[in-house]
């Protein structure tokens, strides 16, 4: 198994947990049991590759925060919201970035590929707007349906559109790359 493969499942980990034990106790307990697994996989992400990414920080994080306000407050709300506020700090960033001429995705992705910033600043419109999107999509699901529909929804369709949406940005990388470069394996 490749190390992009195993850091999906160790992404995706978590969010099986949670709608599971959704299913079964309920988004109370299930918010319980997700808080330490997220703990634990940002641990396991640590000690496998002596690195913590800024994004799993950021995410446990505010899992942690949302969760125990969820938690303490016994309100479901908390959690929900989580997803739009992530989203929108997501979106708020790369576009802050763009207005200081900064291109953050350019720093989480370079590792990766080598454009020119003219393609950079395409991709961190692309995902700003994208974020923005999934944030609308998160407020209109979680107000308009029920709890397990949201929870559904948020690791059922919001992740393979995540998935999605960054495989439809390939021909873009690709179209900027070097001739002698290819992706990393």
């Amino acid at each position: 198994m490749n190390a992009q493969v195993k850091r999906l499942l160790l992404d995706l980990g978590p969010l099986v947990v949670f709608f599971i034990a959704n299913k079964i106790w309920g988004i109370f307990v299930a918010t319980a049991i997700f808080m330490p697994v997220a703990i634990g996989t940002l641990a396991f992400g640590w000690f496998r590759e002596r690195r913590i990414s800024p994004m799993a920080f950021f995410n446990t994080a505010i899992v942690l925060i949302f969760g125990g306000l969820t938690l303490y407050l016994q309100d479901a709300t908390f959690l929900k919201i989580k997803v739009t506020i992530t989203y929108i700090i997501l979106a708020s960033v790369l576009l802050g970035g763009l207005a200081f001429n900064q291109l953050f995705i350019k720093y989480v992705l370079s590792f990766e590929f080598e454009l020119p910033d003219s393609a950079w600043r395409g991709m961190t419109w692309r995902w700003a707007i994208f974020f923005l999107a999934l944030a609308g999509a998160n407020e209109y699901v979680w107000r308009t349906y029920s709890t397990d529909t949201w929870v559904f929804f948020k690791v059922w369709i919001i992740i393979p559109v995540v998935f999605l949406f960054a495989m439809a940005q390939t021909p873009l990388l690709f179209k900027h790359m070097k001739k002698d470069e290819t992706p990393a394996a």
